[in-house]
């Protein structure tokens, strides 16, 4: 297995540096895949990324997909804890995917990577058609309210700064009436992003929501989740906003609010739909609590689960996205304007993330499946506790072993904080 996993780093070593693509190269190399370890050969490492986020696999997936190697037979893949669905767009192509995570706005990460695309049977300017609609909304929203006006300058002392974003924070109490898309403009100016940004994120999801009974949907939803991240004056993620406290980060702050979401959005559409194919494999997503997803899958499957090591919940730092994706107006709170009803998972809580493995493990026995477990050791149980109650509840039928690598975990923080030194396990529990 080392030598397969030192070919396949020099294969891709060697085709980076030809100007043909990695899959025609492959195409050349290896026809078809034989082996189920060809897999660690013949993933895809070129998906596109859509957010920043804490926690993504991305750059240890020779590391993941070599123990997938190692332990898949046949059928779909779960990936419990889908997240940004990196794991589908790196093997979708090659084996049926099962991909899952409680949170809706993976759920269309997932989409966006495993559908049958055919873009032949779109408008040749489909993407000058998107943006012709939302210019159009956009148009008629600045004609309703024209003193909807926010402009930002240099110019401005800190106290103007504060004062232009607390005109656009009191929009939640503003009544939009009979407008049809106005959840951003209405909960977010001000924050995350200024009212001129939020009006974009209105039109464009706006526009989503004329293809939805189309895989379009999700390419148009992921291209607007990318350009607000990159749009978002905060870290990447949306725990909470910053203020303009002192010269310093109100500068930082402008940086931001003079960023426009289309160019994003155009960006990264085109980066997806050259990419995007046809996938004619038999892929399943959900949007399930875990012991949920597990009662679905079938017998004798592989699962990889990535379930969240610290306390800190991923609701809490992508609220935003999944409120884009319901487009719900929920009850909010905080100052980081959470959803009221976000979830909270038992692997974050002390009190519960015992017997949240515990009833991992259980689901997977009854289902005589094999895992393969992603944890850390700045995690809230140990490697040890993790292994004993994987003994304990898998049974003698399992055999539990475990790797580890070094690894750079993202913090999603700025300057000191953007990176942390851990210690990336794999727990291995293979049915004999």
């Amino acid at each position: 297995m080392h030598k397969l996993l030192y070919e396949a780093k020099k294969l891709r070593m060697h085709y980076n540096k030809k100007t043909m693509s990695r899959a025609a190269a492959l195409d050349i190399v290896i026809p078809e895949i034989k082996l189920k370890q060809d897999l660690l050969v013949n993933y895809d490492t070129s998906v596109p990324h859509i957010i920043k986020y804490m926690g993504s696999k991305r750059n240890i997936l020779d590391f993941v997909i070599e123990a997938i190697s190692d332990t898949y037979q046949e059928g779909k893949l779960c990936d419990l804890f889908g997240g940004t669905s990196i794991l589908s767009g790196a093997l979708g192509k090659l084996i049926p995917m099962h991909s899952n995570d409680i949170q809706e706005y993976s759920a269309i990460f997932a989409k966006t990577y495993l559908l049958n695309y055919e873009w032949n049977n779109y408008p040749s300017n489909i993407l000058d058609e998107i943006i012709e609609k939302a210019s159009k909304y956009v148009r008629s929203v600045e004609k309703k309210y024209p003193d909807f006006i926010f402009s930002y300058s240099e110019k401005k002392t800190i106290k103007e700064f504060v004062e232009l974003e607390k005109q656009q924070q009191d929009l939640m109490e503003f009544n939009f009436g009979y407008l049809s898309h106005h959840l951003f403009c209405k909960y977010y100016s001000g924050t995350y992003w200024s009212y001129q940004q939020c009006l974009w994120i209105d039109a464009i999801r706006k526009v989503a929501d004329e293809y939805k009974n189309s895989p379009l949907y999700y390419v148009i939803l992921s291209s607007l989740m990318f350009a607000m991240s990159y749009n978002s004056q905060s870290t990447g993620h949306y725990a909470q906003y910053r203020d303009a406290t002192n010269l310093s980060s109100k500068t930082d702050i402008l940086i931001y609010r003079q960023k426009e979401i289309l160019p994003y959005f155009i960006k990264k559409f085109k980066t997806l739909q050259s990419y995007l194919d046809k996938n004619s494999l038999d892929h399943k997503v959900t949007s399930l609590d875990y012991l949920q997803c597990l009662d679905q899958i079938e017998s004798n499957s592989l699962v990889y689960a990535d379930p969240p090591y610290a306390f800190v919940h991923y609701s809490r730092f992508y609220h935003a996205l999944e409120t884009l994706v319901k487009y719900d107006y929920p009850e909010v709170y905080h100052k980081g304007r959470y959803r009221k009803d976000r979830h909270q998972s038992p692997f974050c809580k002390r009190t519960e993330v015992n017997l949240a493995f515990t009833e991992m493990f259980s689901k997977i026995k009854v289902k005589n499946a094999n895992l393969i477990l992603s944890y850390s050791n700045t995690g809230m149980i140990s490697l040890d506790e993790i292994i004993d109650s994987a003994h304990k509840n898998l049974g003698n039928s399992y055999e539990i072993t475990f790797k580890e690598v070094a690894y750079k975990h993202s913090t999603m923080g700025r300057k000191d904080d953007k990176n942390r030194s851990v210690q990336e396990y794999l727990i291995i529990a293979k049915h004999s």
